[in-house]
């Protein structure tokens, strides 16, 4: 079974496969062309930087990839090694933060967070969460977090905000999460105004988008059968929702309609939704 992962530079998307044959992750060359040029066609691009030199032929391995149209399609790829190699042949003024960026990846609490993300799916704990619930959303948080966070899991005590905007009070929390919890879950609507309410809730210190759009799916597949193909959702209209949600919550309900997906049981939807997710929280 293919395992991809999608990380983003400077809001490109940079597509990788990894492979058990030599156990270690190759990235795609086409998207890395793309994120050091900004060119509007990247894939003649890379084709006439493999044509100048020849030698990347010999590093580069022909792996299948996703596409857009939802096909895979063999693609060239390259390791990490080779990946500093067509930095090192591709012009480029930012050269230098992607080979940082590239070099920090795995380090941070955010791609720490993010394996362990795509762990609850491989692991098959995703099927022991309990779904709807405050305890389930506390299950999803602690798994993820656990050992990254001292308050993973835990419902914070203390006041947050962001962005000018004030969450729910901590002195009035845990009363708001029972009344969230006992929200229906019958329709579409119904589920996207849960999502809203426990969003403007937040009731954890740190990491709460990233639970509760894997909490708001369970509870999409369970009610509806129906996931979120959140690819399909723009950054900035996602962030632009969201913000508007607390008053006006048509946006985020047009976006997440527009997003609905059967795939429940696909691996593959799920990890890209994991990607998109954690794309969604970069600054």
């Amino acid at each position: 079974m293919i395992k991809t992962s999608i990380r983003f530079f400077e809001d490109i998307p940079i597509r990788a496969v990894w492979s058990d044959e030599d156990s270690k992750w190759w990235f795609c060359a086409v998207d890395i062309a793309e994120a050091l040029t900004k060119s509007k066609n990247p894939r003649v691009y890379w084709a006439q930087v493999k044509r100048r030199n020849p030698q990347l032929i010999t590093i580069c391995k022909q792996l299948k990839l996703p596409a857009r149209d939802g096909k895979s399609y063999l693609t060239d790829m390259v390791d990490a090694g080779g990946v500093n190699m067509v930095v090192a042949l591709i012009p480029a003024k930012n050269r230098e933060n992607f080979v940082r960026w590239l070099s920090g990846m795995g380090s941070t609490i955010d791609e720490k967070s993010k394996q362990k993300a795509y762990e609850l799916f491989e692991s098959g704990m995703i099927g022991e969460i309990e779904v709807g619930t405050v305890k389930g959303l506390q299950q999803i948080h602690g798994y993820i977090f656990g050992g990254l966070y001292d308050f993973a899991g835990q419902i914070r005590g203390l006041n947050i905000a962001k962005g000018g905007f004030a969450f729910a009070s901590a002195m009035y929390l845990k009363e708001n999460l029972a009344l969230i919890e006992k929200m229906p879950e019958n329709t579409l609507e119904d589920i996207v105004k849960k999502y809203v309410e426990m969003n403007i809730a937040h009731p954890f210190m740190e990491g709460n988008g990233r639970s509760t759009r894997i909490w708001l799916d369970l509870i999409l597949k369970k009610n509806l059968h129906k996931c979120v193909d959140w690819s399909k959702i723009d950054k900035r209209a996602y962030l632009d929702a969201m913000q508007k949600s607390p008053v006006d919550a048509s946006d985020i309900f047009r976006l997440v309609e527009g997003a609905l997906t059967d795939q429940i049981n696909d691996r593959e939807m799920f990890m890209k939704g994991i990607d998109y997710s954690y794309y969604y929280e970069e600054e």
